[in-house]
């Protein structure tokens, strides 16, 4: 298994300009109307105990009602560039250390329950904004490809060649979510679409736009995440 990303440097400037709204070995050959319906049915389905215990014992962060959403306020930082992905085209591969390795169009994904939720976007430059998230919670997918019993983190890689790492209780954790919708309409590319991480419990930097890739490890690779990679070890742990 490997996760090949491009090296980049920035400057500090650089850095204090941007936020981290925006951020593997195994495919099934596509993923046929059968093939997903089956693997609908296995969210209900028992995940390994640790994740099981895991489910069991989080919980939620306080959300606001949708007339608390602050629409101007969320900004557009981009890390490089914006993709423009063809939806009709995209998948999702979910791979590494899991039992049912697959890939997933914006079809599949849209056919799992809906979620949505408003939370507080908080980015590491200092501001805020209260956004109505929605898509396909995290934690469904998980389901889906079933991790093994020693995984312990999540890596998720973007179009734009920004990537993460989380720990697997926030990437299961009930308001993640890969989000397709923001304040009640389609995600727009600017924003990361077709889909993007959102959740209340990680600062902006953590969720990454135009998610491509989401690869389930034992133990963290040499790469941690885009800005921790490049020396700023006040992000690490936030």
């Amino acid at each position: 298994m490997s996760l090949i990303l491009p090296k980049r440097t920035l400057s500090r400037r650089r850095l204090l300009q941007v936020s981290g709204l925006s951020g593997v070995g195994f495919l099934l050959g596509g993923c046929g109307t059968n093939l997903f319906s089956d693997n609908v049915r296995q969210i209900s389905e028992p995940l390994n105990e640790r994740l099981q215990a895991l489910l069991l014992s989080q919980k939620l962060i306080p959300e606001f009602p949708v007339t608390a959403i602050e629409a101007d306020k969320l900004l557009i930082n981009t890390f490089d560039f914006t993709p423009q992905i063809d939806p009709a085209q995209f998948r999702l591969t979910i791979d590494g250390e899991v039992s049912k390795p697959m890939q997933l169009s914006m079809a599949d994904i849209q056919k799992l329950p809906l979620t949505s939720t408003v939370i507080r976007h908080v980015c590491v430059e200092g501001w805020a904004a209260i956004v109505q998230w929605g898509g396909v919670r995290l934690r469904d997918l998980v389901a889906l490809v079933q991790p093994k019993s020693n995984v312990r983190y999540v890596y998720f890689k973007s179009a734009d060649g920004y990537y993460e790492s989380w720990d697997i209780a926030s990437a299961v954790h009930p308001q993640t979510l890969m989000a397709y919708q923001k304040n009640g309409q389609p995600l727009s590319a600017d924003n990361g679409a077709p889909i993007r991480l959102a959740s209340p419990i990680k600062l902006g930097y953590k969720q990454s736009k135009w998610v491509t890739q989401i690869t389930f490890v034992s133990n963290l690779l040499p790469i941690k995440g885009y800005w921790e990679d490049q020396g700023y070890e006040w992000f690490a742990g936030l």
